[in-house]
């Protein structure tokens, strides 16, 4: 009964986690190894760098909010585990997606390669990012479903 209580917070928890977890994943793997680009790029590197730790302190607060309001679940016996990662995966997805339509081709604030055939890379990119918000929006009604049919208020 419990958990049904804190539905909303099991599902909050997990979109700071996943938000926070696919922005740091971003920052690491494409910023810093790859060398692909960075946060910011209409600028010099040096602002470049700033951009990506700024966005690197953005993704830790993020996880860590996530991370905090898992540890008030766990501790009062209402965490929904399937919700949970229903909202990692929604978190995860949206910040993607955000990222590939609206920072990359609206914004223009940096590519995710700077290459001749780029679009291979976005198409890439926004599919994982909808496959990811499909499953989290199949886990997130799963536990909706589930909760209604024991008679539970989310």
């Amino acid at each position: 009964m419990a958990a049904s209580n804190y539905s909303k917070r099991n599902l909050w928890s997990g979109i700071l986690f996943g938000l926070g977890l696919v922005a740091f994943i971003d920052e690491t793997v494409f910023h810093q190894l790859l060398h692909w680009h960075h946060f910011y790029d209409k600028a010099t590197t040096n602002i470049g760098l700033v951009s990506d730790g700024l966005f690197h302190a953005f993704s830790w607060f993020a996880t860590i909010g996530g991370l905090f309001l898992f540890a008030d679940l766990r501790r009062r016996n209402a965490l929904v585990l399937k919700r949970w990662i229903g909202g990692i995966f929604l978190g995860g997805g949206v910040f993607q997606l955000y990222d590939g339509i609206i920072q990359h081709k609206i914004m223009r604030i940096h590519q995710i390669r700077y290459v001749e055939n780029v679009i291979v890379y976005d198409v890439i990119w926004n599919v994982i990012a909808a496959a990811m918000i499909i499953v989290g929006v199949i886990l997130t009604l799963k536990t909706n479903n589930s909760q209604k049919s024991q008679g539970v208020s989310s």
